[in-house]
């Protein structure tokens, strides 16, 4: 008879095996990358204590685990286990967000210590096309991570994210200056900007995944809403250190080394991240799941409708996303001629707000169904993106540009609330993660990553209204999809509770 002691040696020995003594499978040949990432992710989520030969956890008794079983039956998971894995695959992804905006946020502190003493503007276009190498590695970090979710599961997979998310902020932390090791320290830059760009990328997927198949049946839409909390959070935690920082150190000191105190923050806020999604519990949808007969990849191309209809019902929403946060504090005052300072005030504010109502409204969907919250975007983000943001370039009033801001985000989070749980009931479970991140960080890098470059463009060239028509046309193709498709409410092939 094997002993506890003897399987913990055999586990996670060259991969970041199923949870609680299970056998572990051969590590995938499409990810070895993750390889290192994936032992220690491993070791870590081994967290528990051992006495006599029997394994204890960590967790509270009420939630502990037997060994060789991997999750408690459905019937016997209590809401208090539902609730402390949710949160902690939440607060992961707030950090995981946090790390991702803290560069663009102190960008403008940090370019001229990673690159030649000179013109300023090329200092920060240079760091603007590492920010560009981030998004161009999500789609990769989407299709690896969705792999690794789909095989070893979504809580190994969430670790080995954070653990990535974790070494590139340390990396862009500690790399000195140009000055001191030369070319060295933006290819330094670059490598972990790459980590961070795996990391995100494979984040949502897997985080919208494991909220939506560890929420209950009737609490599905509302618990998985809070991935949007989360990441918007993140963005307005670190406009928050930006701000904190910019009142208690002098410019000089944020040039000198303040701009590295954020990125030490998201570092150590990682640990915590990874400490707690060490005690989640794995989801019943992927512990019953069916060994995969084929390669996912190929599994994956059985469903063509499905991911087209992820490409379609987040082009627009994406669009439209970074359109309203990322890209409206520099159009108020590039555009509107607003100072800097109110543009930061309205961009948080409206944030806070656009955060709180992801809840309510993926509760109410939880009541309605999925469709009509996402045609009532569609249709009022096609009626009205041109009259908002045509208003918008001629308003003078603060409270004005708040309110039409406002406006916006509430339409808005007719997409950003339910769009994680909608793509998650899309897909079988041996296929979940991938075919919901992969599809979804191709979507986000041509439409949402470029968004900020294409309204700047069509400004330049004397057409500014033609970018509004533009986001306009994106959520009107994207309604149509939701027209068209079945509310995957009523037809979700997330089949275990």
């Amino acid at each position: 008879m094997q002993t506890a002691a003897g399987q913990r040696q055999r586990g996670f020995h060259a991969s970041c095996s199923s949870v609680n003594g299970a056998t572990r499978p051969q590590m995938n040949h499409h990810a070895p990358v993750w390889h290192t990432f994936c032992n220690l992710a491993g070791k870590l989520r081994f967290g528990a204590l051992h006495k006599n030969n029997e394994k204890v956890s960590l967790m509270d008794n009420a939630t502990s685990l037997p060994t060789g079983a991997a999750v408690a039956p459905a019937a016997e998971r209590t809401t208090a286990s539902r609730l402390k894995s949710i949160f902690s695959g939440s607060i992961g992804n707030m950090v995981e967000w946090y790390d991702w905006y803290v560069y663009a946020a102190f960008s403008l502190y940090f370019a001229k210590a990673f690159f030649p003493a000179g013109d300023s503007t090329a200092q920060l276009l240079n760091t603007a096309a590492i920010f560009a190498v981030g998004f161009l590695m999500r789609p990769i970090g989407g299709w690896l991570m969705g792999l690794y979710a789909d095989r070893k599961g979504r809580k190994a997979a969430l670790m080995a994210s954070v653990l990535l998310m974790c070494a590139g902020s340390l990396v862009i932390a500690l790399t000195p200056g140009y000055e001191t090791i030369g070319v060295a320290a933006p290819v330094l830059l670059v490598i972990a900007r790459l980590l961070q760009g795996l990391s995100v990328g494979g984040e949502y997927g897997t985080s919208a995944t494991y909220l939506s198949e560890m929420a209950s049946k009737e609490r599905r839409g509302f618990f998985s809403s809070f991935q949007y909390v989360t990441l918007i959070s993140g963005q307005l935690i670190a406009l928050a250190v930006l701000i904190v920082l910019q009142q208690t150190l002098t410019t000089e000191q944020l040039y000198a080394w303040g701009w590295r105190v954020p990125f030490v923050i998201g570092a150590l806020c990682a640990v915590v991240a990874l400490y707690l999604r060490r005690g989640m519990e794995e989801t019943a949808s992927f512990t019953k799941k069916e060994k995969a007969k084929e390669s996912l990849m190929r599994t994956l191309m059985r469903h063509p409708k499905e991911l087209m209809t992820v490409v379609g019902l987040t082009m627009g929403g994406t669009l439209a996303f970074y359109t309203y946060t990322t890209y409206m504090q520099k159009y108020l005052v590039n555009t509107v001629g607003m100072s800097i300072s109110d543009s930061t005030t309205i961009s948080a504010a409206t944030l806070f707000l656009f955060m709180c109502l992801q809840p309510i409204i993926g509760g109410l969907s939880d009541k309605i169904g999925r469709r009509p919250i996402l045609i009532a975007f569609g249709v009022l983000g096609t009626l009205f993106t041109v009259p908002i943001l045509s208003t918008l370039h001629t308003i003078e009033s603060w409270w004005g540009a708040f309110f039409l801001i406002m406006a916006a985000l509430i339409i808005v989070s007719g997409y950003t609330s339910i769009n994680a749980v909608v793509k998650a009931e899309l897909f079988p479970t041996e296929i979940r993660a991938l075919g919901v991140g992969l599809p979804y960080a191709l979507t986000v890098s041509i439409f949402g990553g470029t968004a900020e470059y294409v309204a700047l463009w069509f400004k330049s060239a004397g057409m500014e209204s033609g970018f509004y028509w533009y986001v306009t046309a994106c959520i009107a193709c994207s309604l149509l999809v939701y027209a068209t498709m079945k509310d995957t409410k009523q037809h979700s092939r997330i089949t275990t509770d």
